[in-house]
């Protein structure tokens, strides 16, 4: 009953997110909304056959203007079928702090996750890959650049976000386009959902299908897939886009959980075997990490979640997160 609720009032936070963006979506707004412009070019999502969701609006820019990219499984905030969406309170906080409107975006690659009621196992397909999150946010970042006026965009991402954002910039050598990626609990050496242990409860049909087969695991299984062996080998933080990681660490004793990562009970979510897709025994807990970059370790996120109690979906929605976010992006203006 209580996932219910959260679930229930989520939803209800969203359509009054939408009304408000509605009758205040200028410059001044003090609401980011759940929809893009009218006249914002339209992106085609192929799998679903309708346009992405997001979120921005028309208006002055002064800041460079930040794309929100939210992990698998998500939404760039919350819907009838999906209670999380925390990245939108990552650019209300934005908003908050000296951002206007105009100078926010949102992509969401993977529709409204209605698609997962009939079926589930869409968790782990080809419809939520990398592959396919690559060419929804080449359009937007063009169209964003295009709209806006501005030379570059600031990504901050949470998971799936992050690789994507990163596989995006790499394949089109786009590091000049993207002034600082601030990289938000990203799988950036494989995550730990994909072993064929009999105790990875992530790949029965109900959780997801995360067999090891499945277009997720076959880009994240292990530390050397194919898809991390080309990214990770092309340098982890190339130039000269600046990066920052803000990543969960298990500190306390038992070790709190991050059930993408690491091997412990994480909210309402229990642990699995720390192995890849493989079989092999693995630690995924510095998966996070990125070379050369500076890394910003918080604790205790899962509080932040209020669905799940987990710390991977809570760092999104943490205050400390969003003002390390801020905090770095305001570095970059002062150099």
């Amino acid at each position: 009953m209580k996932l219910c609720v959260g679930w229930l009032c989520a939803a209800m936070l969203a359509v009054a997110n939408s009304a408000a963006f509605a009758s205040d979506s200028g410059p001044t707004s003090h609401v980011v909304g759940n929809s893009l412009p009218a006249d914002f070019p339209s992106i085609r999502n192929p799998y679903l056959g309708v346009p992405v969701l997001g979120f921005g609006a028309r208006g002055h820019v002064e800041h460079v203007p930040v794309i929100f990219l939210h992990g698998n499984n998500d939404t760039p905030f919350a819907t009838a079928c999906n209670p999380f969406g925390y990245i939108h309170n990552a650019a209300q906080f934005f908003l908050a702090h000296g951002y206007r409107a105009s100078e926010l975006w949102g992509l969401g690659y993977q529709g409204d996750q209605c698609d997962l009621i009939p079926e589930i196992t869409r968790k782990s397909g080809v419809g939520h890959s990398t592959a396919a999150g690559v060419p929804l946010l080449r359009a937007f970042v063009r169209a964003v650049l295009q709209y806006t006026g501005a030379d570059q965009v600031d990504i901050i991402g949470h998971s799936l976000g992050v690789t994507v954002a990163r596989e995006w910039m790499l394949q089109d050598n786009a590091y000049d386009l993207v002034r600082g990626l601030v990289a938000i609990d990203g799988p950036n050496h494989g995550i730990i959902n994909c072993s064929p242990a009999a105790g990875n409860f992530y790949q029965l049909p109900a959780s997801g299908g995360f067999v090891p087969d499945s277009a997720i695991c076959e880009e994240y299984g292990s530390d050397h897939t194919q898809l991390l062996s080309v990214l990770n080998g092309a340098g982890e933080t190339p130039g000269p886009t600046r990066y920052l990681v803000i990543r969960n660490v298990a500190r306390s004793s038992p070790p709190s959980g991050d059930f993408v990562y690491i091997s412990a009970q994480d909210g309402v979510l229990p642990a699995v075997p720390a192995e890849d897709r493989d079989g092999n025994p693995h630690d995924f807990s510095d998966s996070a990490l990125l070379a050369g970059a500076p890394t910003i370790d918080l604790a205790g996120q899962g509080q932040y979640d209020l669905v799940l109690g987990t710390a991977h979906l809570g760092i999104l929605n943490s205050p400390a997160a969003w003002q390390a976010a801020l905090d770095f992006l305001h570095s970059l203006s002062d150099r």
